[in-house]
């Protein structure tokens, strides 16, 4: 029965490590706020040239 356990899990199905998960996460969190960031940034352009 332990010889089923063994080669019936998939090998890539193993969890990513804690470290690697909150990297990715702040990955996404940092792309997120440059993106954010950059359309702030061209709204305030684009009202200043509006303006003059």
């Amino acid at each position: 029965m332990s010889d089923e356990d063994k080669t019936s899990r998939d090998p890539d199905a193993a969890p990513k490590p804690a470290k690697t998960e909150r990297e990715d996460r702040l990955a996404a969190q940092l792309r997120a706020n440059l993106q954010r960031r950059k359309a702030q940034a061209r709204a305030r352009k684009a009202s200043d040239d509006g303006q003059q």
